[in-house]
């Protein structure tokens, strides 16, 4: 399927590196001109430099916004105060036990994961609705669905951000808009090599070194290997296209079967 943004503005957050950075790729690679976000200029500016150098036509625009505080997101609409496709993939984790998290840690992770999600869509969505088209996601994870022992406050962040998905798809409806987010399963990221080699062997070369690790550790994988990023970022450039306007409300598994679930 051919799916082709152009004319289209894209903001991604936290999209410097990880599945941020490949989603601003795919993104780019349709055509779409894209806003790559990240709290520090030269963060931005590096990443900046990435995408261009693997799309070289590539209309890329420079967003640097702690978009976790209210005047990141200021800041954010006055550099771009129209977007055509929103995808609130900024977010947080790290493993606490679950009595040791603090109110502090709590109230981080709502404000980082979910609230910054609802100021870009509080802002973005009425001039979507008011030219009668326009996609919003939400980056969630099957932790929204698994939550994780080690890291409750990350999955409760995550399942928050399906209900805000659902509400705001309400408040869309039928103006145009289609408002989704999207469950994805373990993903090779930047540091997860390292982790997998500290629980499989260092020998092993990485390809079989991911499908021992997620043989013993990750077992209810159908997909038995981490997922790529790129491989999110083909769902998300799915659902900010035209073929895709029937698809709303939902939340879009690219789990590699994780969740053992039937429904998507």
């Amino acid at each position: 399927m051919h799916v082709n943004l152009t004319g289209r503005t894209a903001l991604v957050t936290g999209s410097t590196q990880g599945i941020g950075a490949a989603i601003a790729t795919a993104l780019a690679r349709s055509g779409a001109t894209v806003a790559v976000n990240g709290r520090t200029s030269d963060s931005v500016t590096e990443a900046v430099k990435r995408l261009r150098a693997e799309v070289p036509d590539a209309e890329v625009v420079p967003v640097a916004a702690d978009l976790a505080t209210e005047e990141g997101t200021e800041l954010a609409v006055e550099l771009l105060p129209e977007v055509d496709i929103l995808v609130n993939n900024l977010g947080i984790f790290e493993p606490r036990p679950a009595l040791e998290i603090t109110d502090e840690e709590w109230r981080r992770y709502f404000e980082v994961n979910v609230l910054s999600a609802v100021r870009l869509t509080r802002a973005y969505l009425p001039g979507m609705a008011g030219r009668g088209w326009g996609r919003v996601q939400y980056i969630a994870s099957d932790s929204a669905v698994v939550i994780p022992a080690e890291m409750i406050h990350y999955g409760m962040s995550k399942t928050a951000l399906l209900a805000v998905s659902r509400g705001f798809a309400k408040e869309a409806a039928g103006t145009g808009v289609t408002v989704n987010a999207v469950i994805a399963g373990p993903t090779h990221t930047g540091g997860v090599e390292d982790f997998v080699y500290e629980l499989v062997d260092r020998d092993l070369a990485w390809d079989e070194a991911q499908r021992v690790f997620m043989r013993k550790h990750r077992p209810q994988s159908l997909l038995q290997r981490l997922i790529e990023p790129e491989e999110i970022a083909h769902m998300v450039v799915y659902l900010s296209s035209p073929q895709a306007s029937a698809t709303t409300g939902g939340a879009l598994r690219v789990d590699g079967g994780y969740v053992d679930s039937i429904l998507p």
